[in-house]
């Protein structure tokens, strides 16, 4: 008997992936939530006091996972627009635009964290450190991307406009991620890399992973979310969104 394969390629229409995003969403948005909260008890109440900072530096279990993900989101909104751009692909335009408003909320609460781990740290809320310089300037990407495709009326020339600045943006996160590298900054260096062993305790570790998971969940459950509307929006003139939303 042969193996049943899914055919991926017919989620491409919005109106296949629409009740797909709807099954996925309480999946992610309970794994977010377990997620974070375990990863908060690890980082809050398990993992120990640093022996420089305090307990000060527990604001990483929110600042690193947060900071990973406003790179990673804005990847995933570059690469989708980017494949909305070439291939002409609806629902890829779509989804850039949804995982735009979670991509700048997550660079925010990297900032704010940020200052907020600044100030006893460095002594100041706020420094023109090269790292933190460039995390600004990826919200103004995203700020940007928001702000161009509600600017334009037409969906689909706002799509391919937005996506030429998502795609001159991506030259941003690599200066984010090698800034300390690259310039002499207050910013420390990775405490996580796949070239070398982990400078923190290993529950330290495992609370900020945790934690980073759980951002990873709530990101894709939200944007998922916000996708669904935007096709309700964008669709809504199509007789299967008529069948949708009618009462």
């Amino acid at each position: 008997m042969p193996v049943s394969r899914i055919n991926w390629f017919k989620y491409a229409a919005p109106q296949n992936f629409f009740p797909l995003a709807g099954r996925m969403i309480p999946w992610f948005s309970l794994a977010a939530v377990l997620l974070c909260a375990a990863g908060l008890y690890i980082g809050l109440w398990v993992a120990p006091t640093d022996a420089q900072q305090g307990d000060a530096y527990r604001i990483i279990f929110v600042h690193v996972p947060a900071a990973w993900m406003s790179m990673v989101v804005y990847l995933a909104m570059a690469f989708w627009a980017g494949v909305g751009l070439v291939f002409n692909s609806r629902l890829s335009s779509m989804l850039a635009t949804a995982l735009a408003p979670t991509g700048a909320w997550m660079t925010f609460l990297a900032l704010w964290t940020g200052a907020l781990w600044g100030k006893p740290t460095w002594g100041a809320w706020w420094v023109w450190d090269a790292r933190l310089t460039s995390e600004l300037v990826l919200l103004f990407l995203y700020i940007g991307f928001m702000s161009l495709h509600a600017a334009i009326d037409d969906a689909r020339r706002a799509d391919r406009s937005a996506a030429l600045l998502a795609l001159v943006g991506v030259v941003n996160v690599p200066i984010i991620y090698f800034s300390v590298k690259w310039w002499n900054t207050l910013h420390q260096g990775a405490s996580v890399s796949l070239s070398q062993s982990p400078s923190m305790a290993t529950t330290m570790l495992l609370g900020m992973l945790v934690m980073a998971l759980g951002f990873w969940a709530y990101c894709i459950a939200v944007a998922l979310i916000r996708l669904r509307t935007t096709i309700l929006e964008r669709e809504r003139h199509t007789a299967w969104v008529q069948r949708v939303v009618a009462p």
